[in-house]
């Protein structure tokens, strides 16, 4: 693939050797998709709720059928942005974020995984900084 170059209507597979390549080819092609679709991997989604007479939110979900079309536009983006991310990862990868609902959530597990949070990254650079100096 890599001499052929990639697809444009299918997304890049994360195979967990190839993190930064894919990451790059897939917010390429999340972008490709709409606007919508990367702001949902961006910003994240979450189910609406019903709110009670005074505006506050309550516990319960409000139903799909009441979602007002912007409501239905941002779902959409989501769910858009969550297939596609599921289906830009190989088998082993996908049961870590198969339960996952919201695209962003899929985002931050992978990219936690294979860059690591603040702490790992800067051990990382530590101890190639000593094999460096040695």
């Amino acid at each position: 693939m890599e001499k052929e170059g990639g697809f444009v209507n299918k997304p890049p597979l994360l195979d967990g050797t190839n993190y930064d390549y894919w990451k790059s080819r897939m917010s390429a092609y999340l972008k490709s998709i709409d606007n919508k679709t990367w702001k949902a991997v961006l910003k994240g989604w979450e189910h609406l709720v019903v709110l009670d007479h005074d505006g506050n939110k309550t516990e319960a979900l409000k139903p799909e059928e009441e979602w007002s079309a912007t409501e239905d536009e941002q779902a959409l983006a989501n769910s858009i942005a969550l297939n596609a991310l599921f289906n830009g990862v190989d088998k082993n990868m996908f049961r870590v974020i198969k339960k996952c609902n919201v695209a962003k959530d899929v985002w931050e597990i992978l990219r936690t995984a294979h860059e690591g949070t603040s702490k790992v990254k800067s051990s990382r650079i530590q101890l190639l900084t000593t094999k460096f100096e040695a």
